[in-house]
């Protein structure tokens, strides 16, 4: 089952901070298109990775949040929404120097529009944090959350089977409208909403409902997922999609949720399987707890690393074939030495280490300055 361990602060549960830490790391890979964790291709990242951070956003959600709603708001908007409206700012004047004196061409002007309504739109507005569009959605989605059960708290009717079944009949009806070519425009910031919500509400459900009776042995239990996910494979017309955009859904209103389900089965497991061996590694521990920076600072530390390679190629006879042209317009263009496969894991870790080094220079600042 699943472990937790005590800190002076709070109770940390040991396997869903596995689980966070290598939700973090597939979504890093997933943007450098680093196939490293897909189970050769199998489980692929875009087919669950960021309705995983949704599931394990509703697991920790609790009941008691109810009796302080407006104390809830206040938190989640101070530990989401103050820090991510701070780091907008700064990236936007990042995208502003680069464009004025970098000769790069991405990102918006700043305006209010872009600091605090694009957010909420799109959040792609200053292109170097664009990963961090999960997080206004994961706020507005706790809210959503909060607001339902209020009212169904009100009206007796707080029945986890009735959350998930409605909002998954409501996820579904996105899906629906979004092959039909009905998620477009404006509509694709409620579109990614309501497709997301039912994920936050599996959290839930399986933690009131399903995880006591989560105990099928590991060979029977992969046994079933990984058939699962193999005849999906073989059956479907591929199963990634996008959630950011609401796009991609190649197999109907049904298949991403189960590819979800499969996707969150099987490193849930894989989590709990390492928690002994990995429940003590503070590396670890501290990735888990700072999801948040490396989610908001990752794609700006592949930019770095570009950079140094630009460098090179610039003032050395080597990296001849680097794009100078892609590497200033097209914030997905990875260069690969040699063309080497293998130089993503550079992206990965700068990707991963860099946002944890700042956070804790960061950290570190701030602690010095609370004891003056």
């Amino acid at each position: 089952m699943t472990q937790v361990s005590r800190t002076n602060e709070h109770t940390y549960n040991i396997t869903f901070g596995i689980l966070s830490a290598l939700a973090i790391v597939m979504i890093v890979a997933g943007h450098v298109g680093y196939d490293i964790m897909t189970v050769g291709g199998l489980f692929p990242y875009y087919s669950f990775h960021v309705p995983l951070f949704l599931f394990i956003s509703g697991y920790f959600y609790r009941e008691e949040e109810e009796d302080r709603p407006f104390f809830y708001v206040k938190k989640k908007a101070k530990r989401l929404l103050l820090p991510y409206f701070i780091w907008n700012l700064v990236y936007g004047l990042a995208a502003w120097a680069l464009r004025t004196f970098g000769g790069f061409a991405m990102g918006e002007a700043v305006s209010l529009k872009s600091l605090f309504l694009d957010p909420f739109l799109n959040g792609y507005q200053f292109i170097y944090n664009f990963a961090a569009w999960f997080v206004p959605v994961l706020f507005l989605i706790e809210m959503m959350n909060l607001c339902m059960r209020l009212v169904l708290r009100k009206l007796h009717l707080q029945y986890e089977w009735l959350i998930l079944a409605g909002s998954l009949a409501v996820g579904m009806a996105v899906v629906q409208l979004a092959i039909g070519g009905h998620v477009w425009g404006l509509y694709k910031a409620p579109g990614r909403i309501l497709f997301l919500y039912p994920c936050f509400q599996m959290g839930q459900f399986y933690k009131k409902k399903l995880e006591v009776h989560d105990t099928l042995g590991n060979l029977p239990y992969f046994a079933i997922v990984i058939g699962v996910q193999v005849v999906l494979s073989l059956c479907c017309n591929g199963l990634a999609y996008s959630s950011v955009w609401c796009t991609g859904f190649a197999n109907g209103p049904v298949i991403p949720y189960v590819t979800t389900v499969s996707g969150v089965a099987f490193w849930l497991r894989v989590a709990r399987i390492l928690t002994p061996s990995l429940g003590k590694s503070r590396a670890v521990g501290y990735l888990s707890r700072n999801t948040y920076a490396v989610m908001m600072h990752h794609v700006m530390a592949f930019v770095l690393v570009k950079g140094i390679l630009a460098g090179i190629a610039a003032h050395t006879g080597y990296l001849a074939d680097f794009d100078f042209v892609r590497f200033h317009t097209d914030i997905d263009y990875y260069y690969l030495v040699r063309g080497a496969e293998t130089f993503q894991m550079v992206y990965l870790a700068a990707g991963a280490v860099l946002p944890l080094l700042l956070q804790r220079g960061i950290s570190l600042i701030v602690s010095q300055f609370g004891r003056t």
